[in-house]
């Protein structure tokens, strides 16, 4: 089973440049997709799943070409878009049935599996009422279930936990790694936490470029002696900020304590601190001419 996505890139009509030149070879394993709004994260999720055709470049889906032949991935994908929408006035069980029918899975399984879902997703109580009337996050979990359908070779998650609570989140991405064994998934998300659970491999967009494809453990020795706790003064924060990349502050009563990337230590007094892959994620960005925050 195997993703190649080589020199790939979008130009939309107005100029803007979302994707250039990118180039990943996937296996199975989760890819944790990164990077800030507008990196051009949900650009790529949309020519993955076969929605948007890129301007140059291919997509190969176990050497077959699904520019040229969508319907090669298509039965195989499952896909969880952003803007994920559903039918108000039908319940979870309603629309799930829906699906599966436009998807072309036969009734009686395609009940068994839904039952499956909604239980793996925590719906089974909330199975018959209108999705209209459910809470964001319950709506969301109605989207994971949807994308795991037709039990996917291939899939694709968009900023998935939007609207989940903490547990849910944990639930999901614990949901994650079980789904990885036998399949490729990719998330794509801005939030680094999501993807620190589950993630076998990173990849990092900024402004349409890869910027980072490695293994969590080979970002975060990247940063390792470049991450300092520095105690400054309120009065001084903004400068700190300007000066050098600030990946998380904490006010106390003796100052701000910030969390500085930097090469050498900041300043006299700082002390070392263990990397996290946030500050990985941040360091990479700013390598690239990311913003520092």
């Amino acid at each position: 089973m195997r993703l190649e996505i080589a020199g790939l890139s979008k130009q939309y009509r107005d100029g803007v440049t979302a994707l250039d030149g990118v180039d990943l070879d996937l296996a199975p394993g989760v890819l944790g997709l990164l990077g800030p709004n507008g990196a051009g994260k949900s650009t790529l999720m949309r020519v993955l799943a076969t929605i948007t055709r890129p301007t140059a470049g291919t997509v190969r889906w176990n050497g077959v070409d699904i520019v040229r032949e969508p319907e090669a991935l298509r039965r195989e994908l499952g896909y969880l878009p952003q803007d994920f929408g559903v039918y108000p006035h039908l319940s979870a069980l309603e629309f799930l049935a829906y699906l599966a029918a436009a998807k072309g899975l036969a009734a009686r399984p395609a009940r068994a599996r839904i039952d499956a879902l909604l239980e793996l997703v925590n719906l089974t109580e909330a199975r018959k009422k209108p999705l209209g009337s459910l809470s964001g996050g319950m709506r969301q979990r109605v989207g994971i279930a949807q994308a795991l359908l037709n039990d996917p070779r291939l899939l694709i998650v968009d900023e998935p936990t939007a609207g989940l609570d903490p547990e849910e989140r944990v639930r999901f991405r614990n949901l994650l790694g079980e789904l990885s064994g036998d399949r490729i998934v990719i998330l794509s998300t801005h939030i680094v936490s999501d993807v620190e659970a589950a993630a076998t491999r990173i990849a990092v967009l900024r402004r349409g470029r890869l910027v980072a494809d490695a293994a969590p453990e080979v970002l975060l020795a990247e940063v390792r002696g470049r991450v300092w706790e520095w105690v400054v003064p309120s009065a001084s924060l903004v400068e700190v900020q300007r000066r050098f990349v600030v990946s998380g502050t904490l006010r106390r009563e003796d100052g701000v304590h910030a969390r500085v990337l930097a090469d050498g230590a900041p300043a006299a007094g700082a002390t070392a601190l263990a990397p996290t892959l946030e500050d990985a994620y941040l360091w990479r960005l700013n390598a690239a001419g990311g913003a520092a925050t």
